[in-house]
């Protein structure tokens, strides 16, 4: 048995549900790291410094979920544009000579990645302009979403809806800061109509609500049953596919799931944790990028599926159970 000198993992709390290990060893097993893992740790954010201090120097990379993506910038330096402009980080890079560490932000470039590309005439990619965005919830999350419309469209008009309208000033903030962004205007969730129009009329709809939270929305959409052409990502993976996503399929829209930002952003983590070493830097200067994210998707695909199956399973459980007590 290989001993294992490099170690990663996915830190947050709760975590147990994460995935980011399976796609994180697929990767290794692909370039034939065998003396790498990666595990996920549940961690507060009060216990965040202990845990930092309590580490080896085989320790290489982390993978930060919350409540510790804003909690790690005070304990690294932000190495990228977008983990420096949203002031969010979901990993941090250990330099096992120094003890310094270098913080990036790879959700902007999963969800960037996750979004369908138009084409123009002469080849070059784009939105119509002007393109029209709009944001479901005002979290971490929906920033990295403004961050990636901003990369996807020379000229866009977004709109953020969420139960608390402007709680998040840093996202008016930051949208002035984009020149691509031409306008941002928010409004509040449970504006039902108004809602469900401008997500009819939008080539982009990203939602970064929790699981189930936007239930309510789904239901409303299948109401009032409009025409919807664009494309609407859910960071939702479990369950997948989402209410929201059935309900925007239904309607005639693209459905995206959450596990294709999964992915993608897992793929630019494992580029900069094993990319860090002297060792890895040559397996991944030599890599096939492509390949190792089909690795990837299979692996999160046979995972998914495995765990669909097992709530399925405890579903039926759950009614045979219901039936007996029924009968009894």
């Amino acid at each position: 048995m290989t001993a294992i000198k490099h170690r990663c993992a996915v830190l947050g709390h709760p975590i147990s549900h994460s995935l980011s290990p399976v796609l994180h060893n697929a990767a290794y097993a692909a370039l034939g790291l065998d003396d790498w893992e990666y595990t996920r740790i549940d961690v507060e954010e009060d216990g965040f410094p202990n845990f930092l201090r309590s580490l080896d120097s085989s320790w290489v990379g982390l993978s930060l979920t919350m409540p510790l993506k804003k909690a790690a910038l005070a304990k690294g330096l932000c190495r990228d544009e977008w983990s420096a402009r949203l002031r969010v980080a979901n990993t941090a890079v250990l330099d096992a000579h120094d003890g310094s560490i270098s913080l990036y932000n790879t959700d902007v470039e999963g969800i960037r990645q996750s979004l369908p590309i138009r084409h123009t005439d002469s080849g070059a990619t784009s939105f119509p302009q002007p393109s029209t965005v709009t944001i479901i919830g005002n979290g971490n999350t929906a920033m990295s979403a403004l961050a990636a419309a901003s990369e996807l469209t020379d000229e866009g008009d977004v709109i953020v809806a969420a139960r608390h309208p402007g709680r998040n000033t840093a996202m008016s903030d930051l949208a002035s800061s984009l020149p691509a962004i031409r306008s941002l205007r928010e409004m509040p969730l449970g504006a039902t109509n108004a809602l469900v129009d401008r997500l009819s009329d939008s080539d982009i709809v990203v939602s970064t609500l929790p699981a189930h939270a936007a239930d309510t929305l789904a239901g409303r959409l299948r109401d009032a049953n409009p025409r919807v052409t664009g494309s609407l990502l859910d960071v939702v993976y479990d369950p997948m596919p989402s209410d929201l996503l059935r309900a925007w399929s239904e309607c005639g829209g693209n459905p995206i799931s959450g596990d294709r930002m999964l992915l993608r952003q897992a793929v630019a983590q494992v580029l900069l944790m094993v990319g860090s070493t002297d060792a890895g830097k040559n397996v991944v200067d030599g890599c096939d990028i492509e390949a190792l994210s089909h690795v990837m998707d299979d692996a999160l695909t046979t995972a998914l599926s495995a765990k669909n199956s097992h709530t399925k399973d405890d579903h039926e459980d759950g009614d045979d159970l219901n039936q007996k007590r029924m009968r009894t």
